[in-house]
């Protein structure tokens, strides 16, 4: 009678290959998320600029500052009024009025509303 042998993994190359899955995981994963983050600031700059930039283009034509955001879409600066990456909504946006008190409209500015700080150290609520 022939002797047969199974044939499989030990339970020892199994925790063995988990092992190093997890190390492999374990190096990954935090460049993963501060991949992340870093997409999340470059998108916040080049929102930031391009709103900035539909502000300035409303004041030049019509000499008053926007009232509102919504105002920017309505007269096509704007498609829309982007989402905040950070805070993941477009309610959050601190608006800066003109600091002249003579200037007519109510954002002249506008900056993130997140309490964070940015890779650099600094508050994107600053930038």
């Amino acid at each position: 009678m022939a002797k047969r042998y199974l044939t499989g993994f030990t339970l020892i190359e199994i925790l063995v290959v988990l092992a190093i899955i997890a190390v492999l995981l374990s190096m990954v994963t935090p460049k993963y998320f501060s991949s992340i983050d870093r997409s999340k600031e470059t998108i916040l700059k080049q929102d930031l600029l391009v709103m900035r930039e539909a502000i300035d283009k409303f004041y030049s034509d019509r000499n008053t500052y926007p009232e509102t955001l919504d105002e920017l879409v309505q007269f096509k600066y704007l498609r829309l009024v982007p989402e905040d990456p950070i805070t993941e909504t477009n309610a959050t946006w601190i608006l800066v009025p003109p600091a002249d008190m003579n200037a007519k409209g109510s954002i002249y500015d506008i900056h993130s509303g997140s309490s964070l700080l940015a890779e650099d150290g600094s508050p994107y609520a600053e930038w």
